[in-house]
């Protein structure tokens, strides 16, 4: 028999994900749990473990498409070849009318729903509401104007979306290139070999509503003007960002610090052979003392859920990392319970997997309070956006040698600025302050965690 296996929600609660690179090709045996292939969601990479033991029937995305959660991806045989050419007939009967696809290129096209099999959607097994699905759940005198072909999408080229954006970037059009891929599809080589030896196709003229006025100032036509698609990491985020910044009142205090204790703490762990292989730095000893100071302050580890809020049991630490892809914030569970070293160690694993792009999607949710460290970029302050859903985040700021007021005399000590934003609603500008200052007060003086513990 034919299993079908669809994109799944990978945990993150996002919409889709770019199928990465396949695995595994049409005709493999392969067994339960086996790695299918890899896809990057808006947070991470990840790798899709095959749900069936068997032979894979039919791959039906393609390597650098987007596909939506719940689309079908890949068929496997199950069982005997002949339930599967049996499948295959049931669903070859009444075929739809239009011309025949490969069973690959499904998901391709301006109606990817047209493309699902007909009888298996007979079944109740059909996919996303889109395409001829709309139709059908259209009124009447819509549907007639529905199905009308439209003419931009008649005898459409055959490509993928990445090709799709790289004719677009060079300004190539499909509808002359010459396919040289499988079922006339057109290829990555073939636009750029089109556009090697053929001018650009010339752009529409603007609607005259959109025509700049005659005197008007207008940028210059620029052709190295780079334009960046949104999507992944950068699209999850800028939503997130915007959620926020227009959900939840920031508010943001500062508070600069004398670490020079925290820093000479430091150094004498780095010489403990205890300690080797793990790395405590600054960041590490911020996290722990914020985990002591959430203890003190629970308001700071929480939510606004509009009827209640919701103090949190648990100190779930977000470390926000900057990624080739752009910025994520995995979290360290339970961070309140670790010691230093068990803390750094969570917070090394996390930086390490996020830069290779293999953050378990577990890890990139429930987190209830972030850390920020802007100092690594050598800058002393910021005001940081909450990640949405949490009531505070802490900015650190560089450690700088300063000129400072100490015992009296004016000396050279380590000195960084503390940021802190809370969500105005959960938080008052009193509990902000008093948190702020119960974290500095740890790093201007280590030996006082011992009274916050």
């Amino acid at each position: 028999m034919i299993a079908e296996f669809r994109l799944p929600d990978l945990g993150e609660g996002l919409p889709e994900a770019e199928l990465v690179q396949w695995l595994v090709a049409e005709g493999d045996e392969i067994a339960l749990n086996q790695t299918l292939a890899e896809v990057e969601t808006a947070k991470a990479i990840v790798e899709l473990p095959s749900p069936h033991a068997g032979r894979v029937h039919t791959l039906h995305a393609a390597a650098g498409e987007v596909v939506a959660v719940g689309s079908l991806i890949i068929s496997f045989v199950v069982g005997s070849d002949d339930d599967a050419r049996d499948d295959d007939g049931d669903d070859a009967g009444p075929a739809p009318a239009e011309p025949a696809r490969e069973p690959h290129l499904v998901g391709y096209g301006a109606a990817p729903a047209s493309t699902a099999r007909p009888a298996r959607r007979r079944r109740g097994r059909g996919g996303l509401a889109t395409g001829d699905s709309e139709v059908r759940a259209a009124a009447p005198h819509d549907a007639v104007h529905a199905l009308e072909p439209e003419p931009d999408l008649v005898e459409r080229p055959r490509s993928t979306p990445p090709v799709r954006r790289l004719a677009k970037d060079l300004g190539v059009e499909l509808r002359t290139v010459v396919p040289t891929g499988p079922g006339g599809l057109i290829t990555r080589a073939d636009v750029e070999a089109h556009a090697r030896t053929a001018p650009p196709s010339p752009r529409a003229p603007a609607p005259a509503a959109e025509r700049p006025t005659p005197g008007a100032a207008t940028p210059a036509a620029a052709s190295d003007d780079l334009r960046i698609p949104v999507r992944g990491v950068r699209k999850h985020t800028a939503a997130a960002m915007v959620q926020s910044a227009f959900t939840a009142p920031h508010a943001t205090v500062f508070l600069t610090v004398d670490v020079t204790a925290s820093m000479t703490l430091l150094a004498s762990l780095r010489d403990d052979r205890r300690l080797a292989g793990t790395r405590i730095g600054i960041l590490a000893l911020a996290a722990k003392a914020t985990c002591l100071a959430l203890a003190r302050h629970p308001m700071l580890n929480a939510r606004w859920g509009d009827e209640e809020i919701v103090q949190w049991g648990r100190v779930n630490l977000g470390i926000a990392a900057a990624t080739e892809r752009g910025l994520i914030v995995p979290n360290v569970k339970d961070a309140g319970r670790l010691g230093l070293a068990e803390l750094a160690d969570a917070i090394g694993h996390l930086a390490e997997t996020a830069r290779a792009g293999r953050t378990n999607p577990a890890a990139l949710s429930g987190g209830t309070f972030s850390i920020t460290n802007v100092g690594v970029f050598g800058v002393d302050a910021g005001t940081p956006i909450l990640n949405p859903g949490e009531a505070g985040i802490l900015a650190l700021g560089t450690v700088r040698r300063t000129p400072w007021e100490h015992e009296g005399q004016v000396a050279l000590r380590d000195v960084l600025t503390l940021s802190l934003s809370f969500d105005h609603r959960v938080v008052d500008g009193e509990q902000g302050a008093r948190f702020l200052a119960d974290v500095g007060a740890v790093l201007r003086e280590p030996g006082r965690a011992m009274l916050l513990a």
